[in-house]
Parts: structure tokens; C-alpha cells; sequence
């Protein structure tokens, strides 16, 4: 299975080097691609985040970056985009088996008040929640949900 992270934070993704999932990279079972969204920004201090479109207080992340990184990473669409969000479908067992299957998953790990609504619209296939609390982004549940896939994946 070929795994896609979109996240401004990469190092965090080290902690999955370990373990079970990290004896599966090892192996080839298991692709981690982790990239650096400020890569693809325009804005000249690499900033990603924005006031929101429709108006409100705190900011969101912009829809260039991620529209640009996500097109680059995945061109023809083919892997199942998956966005981190306290406003998704809460992650189960059966969400997990059915992800398991998939040959490939991008998954896009917002931050500050959450990510522009048009960057989710044109590029998520569905929103993940992996429970009924706020976190300061979507690198954790982003961990969660590869560490619980994995295990999924034959000879892990």
C-alpha cells in the first residue's frame, strides 16, 4: 500500500519509523511519502494559511498550496484523497478494513481553524474524524488512521 501525506508539520511523521508500521516500511509492505506543503506555496514567505473566504475570525489554510502539492503528488487522481477532520465520519473498524484495501491513500492534515472549504471540495473524497474533539491539526489522526491500516495490510 502507497501512502500520501500532505502536512506542514513532516518531522512529526518520524514516529512512525517504529514499530510495527515502521518494521512494514522496512519490508516495502507499507510507502510513506510525507510532503512539506509550504514547498508548493507562492506567497515568497511560504505562508499557507489565509483569512476565510466566506469571512470569520481565525484562519484557514489556503487553497493554492495544497490544490498544487495534491495535483503534483497525484496527478491522474488516483489515490482515495482523505481529509482530517473533527467534522468527518468517525474512523472504525469497518472504515479501516475498507481503507486496508485501497491501493493507495492521500491523506491531507489541516491546521489552524481548519482548511478552506474549496481546497476540500476539490480535492477530498471523504472526511475522517478520528473522534468528538478539536486538535491542533491533523498530523495525529493522520498517524492514527496509518498505524490502524497497516495492520490491515497482508504480512504486517
Amino acid at each position: 500500500m502507497k501512502i500520501d501525506v500532505l502536512t506542514l508539520f513532516p518531522k512529526m511523521f518520524n514516529a512512525l519509523s517504529y514499530s510495527i508500521t515502521g518494521r512494514a516500511l522496512e519490508k516495502g509492505l507499507l510507502s510513506l511519502t510525507v510532503t512539506d506543503i509550504r514547498q508548493f506555496s507562492k506567497n515568497k514567505h511560504k505562508k499557507c494559511d489565509d483569512y476565510p473566504y466566506g469571512g470569520g475570525s481565525g484562519m484557514v489554510m489556503s487553497v493554492q498550496p495544497l490544490y498544487d502539492v495534491a495535483k503534483f503528488i497525484d496527478a491522474g487522481h488516483k489515490a482515495h484523497r482523505i481529509y482530517l477532520s473533527p467534522k468527518g465520519k468517525r474512523l472504525d473498524q469497518q472504515t479501516v478494513i475498507r481503507l486496508s484495501e485501497m491501493p493507495r491513500l492521500m491523506l491531507i492534515c489541516g491546521r489552524y481553524e481548519g482548511v478552506d472549504q474549496r481546497a476540500i471540495d476539490l480535492l477530498a473524497d471523504e472526511e475522517i474524524s478520528i473522534g468528538d474533539y478539536v486538535l491542533t491539526g491533523g498530523e495525529l489522526p493522520a498517524m492514527v488512521l496509518i498505524d490502524s491500516v497497516s495492520r490491515h495490510i497482508p504480512n504486517v
